[in-house]
């Protein structure tokens, strides 16, 4: 087990062993993941209890599924390094939505549901907690890309102005000039009225996409109700365990 000063460290290296790791490649990953999984704010969501996001399984751990398995797709294709680091982050960033959705009736318009909007609010959240990693244009340009579009072929809410009902609006408000032009082109591209069919235009984008449905559809959504859920918001068996 790798000592690692975090909450959740178990899960951590239990995700590192299921993926079949080495130790090489384990030291390899989260040179680049752990100064992102150590924020409070991604620790907060590594509560099953709070941050639900497919069934029982919580928001951390789908992320770092996620970015474990990006990781090896990466490895496998013998990419770059900046390249897989791109990827990884993108991964890292890409559920980072600001409340928990299953069970909460937040936004009233059908196009500002969750599935719409929370790749938007994943960006905003990145971007405000991990300024360090959004300062180069580049760099930028891609990893918003990524996540904005991460959801592919499922579309996503366009963003104008404050009509998107965003959780982190506050937030997007107080975004540099250029990472908010970043986000709003972003999600205009390939726009049909408020929603965009468009999948990431860089490869760092593209492979975070197939690596989040090899995790979501292959291993977590495997009930009913799970499935249900991500169509209506609602989830039976999380209401039962709450009452």
């Amino acid at each position: 087990m790798i000592n690692l000063h975090i909450q959740n460290e178990k899960l951590l290296n239990d995700l590192l062993n299921r993926f079949e790791l080495n130790e090489h490649e384990k030291k390899e990953f989260l040179q680049i993941a752990i100064p992102i999984i150590e924020h409070e704010e991604f620790q907060k969501r590594m509560n099953a209890e709070e941050f639900p996001h497919h069934a029982k399984v919580s928001l951390g751990e789908h992320i770092i599924s996620d970015a474990i398995l990006t990781y090896k797709l990466t490895k496998k294709k013998k990419w770059k390094k900046e390249e897989q680091k791109r990827a990884i982050r993108i991964a890292l960033f890409h559920d980072l939505y600001e409340l928990p959705w299953q069970n909460n009736d937040y936004k009233k318009k059908f196009f500002n549901k969750h599935g719409f909007t929370h790749p938007i609010e994943a960006a905003v959240n990145a971007a405000t907690w991990y300024p360090e990693l959004f300062k180069e244009e580049v760099e930028r340009e891609i990893i918003l890309d990524g996540i904005i579009h991460h959801m592919f072929p499922f579309p996503v809410r366009t963003l104008n102005d404050k009509d998107a009902e965003l959780h982190n609006q506050e937030k997007f408000e107080k975004l540099p000039t250029n990472i908010k032009k970043n986000i709003i082109d972003s999600s205009k591209r390939k726009k049909v009225k408020s929603i965009a069919f468009s999948r990431s235009k860089y490869q760092e984008g593209r492979i975070v996409s197939k690596a989040d449905k090899k995790i979501a559809w292959g291993k977590e959504l495997k009930s009913f109700h799970g499935l249900l859920a991500c169509v209506t918001g609602r989830n039976p068996k999380l209401e039962k365990k709450d009452k």
